[in-house]
């Protein structure tokens, strides 16, 4: 994963970076002015910038209207990928319906690192964004980024599992094969990639880091491309990132198979920053819940999925918080690094 840099993750053009230089120069000093005057609030494991005083885990809407953000244009982003540009082109009809609803502008960026697509929200670049699932608190806590809604069916379904592969030729058919080997992990933020398995796979007796080399490949896409062409004995990536790589062509389905799956996870997270001002939340949320995935890009890329379903953060990402608390994370910009 790359340093925790808003810079290198949110946009290619020279110009529009040297803007978020001197933008982001500023930040640290308003920052701290913001620091003193939360200091008193209720927040749990908010960072300093935010309250919650209700209690739901999330950051609360500031008390100051003055402080509400209402952009001419909005900002949105998806997840790391590993070529932004054919998701560019997936979400545009979504990113159409979004304008239309809001009657904003609506600019796609592509992220290059979950660190620099949280920094982006922290700084208020971003607007609305779609985090991966183990990244979606660090998003929360560091961020202000309120989860609403994820991807799922017409029943209310959603979720994806922990599927660990290895090559057909590789010579592991179990659990305990794994010793000894080179196993990549994506990143270590990822739920799937990295914090389920080091939580999960002790209890079937093998322990990422001590009984298998731990290398880090960047992501699930690299991680699964490694184990196919055989760079990696064995990789733990997220189900829906592979059925996704399989529709595309991007590997052969018999080259590989799977010696572990685990239990259904939430998928990403859609989120939108804390101090957006209700009237604009209220037509996000509409534009989300009225979007129709059928014969869109977007309905053929996230295969089963019908609609973008309502959630809760604090229900919907408990067991994303025991496994990162199992795997003594804390939500700080170093743990994020």
């Amino acid at each position: 994963m790359s340093r925790f840099s808003f810079i290198k993750g949110i946009d290619t053009s020279g110009k529009y970076r040297s803007g978020i230089v001197l933008s982001l120069a500023a930040v640290p000093l308003t920052l701290l002015l913001a620091s003193q005057a939360l200091a008193d609030c209720e927040r749990g494991d908010l960072d300093a910038l935010y309250c919650d005083e209700d209690g739901d885990m999330v950051a609360d809407l500031p008390k100051d209207e003055s402080e509400w953000v209402n952009p001419d244009t909005l900002i949105f982003a998806y997840t790391p990928v590993e070529d932004p540009a054919i998701y560019s082109d997936i979400w545009q009809p979504f990113i159409d319906h979004l304008q239309d609803a809001t009657g904003k502008s609506v600019r796609f960026f592509a992220v290059q690192s979950n660190s620099a697509q949280v920094e982006a929200m922290r700084s208020g670049r971003l607007h609305i964004a779609g985090f991966s699932t183990g990244p979606t608190p660090f998003a929360v806590n560091l961020a202000g980024a309120v989860p609403f809604a994820l991807m799922g069916s017409d029943d209310g379904r959603f979720g994806y599992t922990l599927q660990l592969y290895t090559h057909v030729d590789s010579g592991i058919d179990s659990m305990e094969d794994l010793r000894g080997r080179r196993v990549a992990h994506t990143s270590p933020t990822s739920n799937s990639g990295n914090q389920a398995p080091r939580a999960l796979f002790p209890e079937l007796g093998i322990t990422p880091g001590d009984d298998y080399e731990v290398v880090y490949s960047g992501s699930h896409d690299q991680s699964m491309l490694g184990v196919v062409a055989q760079d990696y004995d064995a990789a733990p990536v997220a189900s829906e990132v592979v059925e996704r790589m399989a529709a595309r062509g991007l590997y052969e389905e018999e080259d590989v198979k799977i010696i572990f799956e685990s239990a259904p996870f939430p998928t990403t997270s859609y989120t939108y920053a804390h101090n957006l001002h209700p009237d604009l939340v209220e037509k996000i949320k509409e534009a989300f819940f009225s979007f129709d995935f059928e014969g869109t890009a977007l309905g053929d890329e996230f295969e089963g999925v019908d609609k973008f379903i309502p959630i809760r953060y604090e229900s919907d990402w408990a067991v994303i918080r025991t496994i990162q608390k199992a795997n003594n994370v804390r939500y700080t910009r170093d743990d994020l690094e």
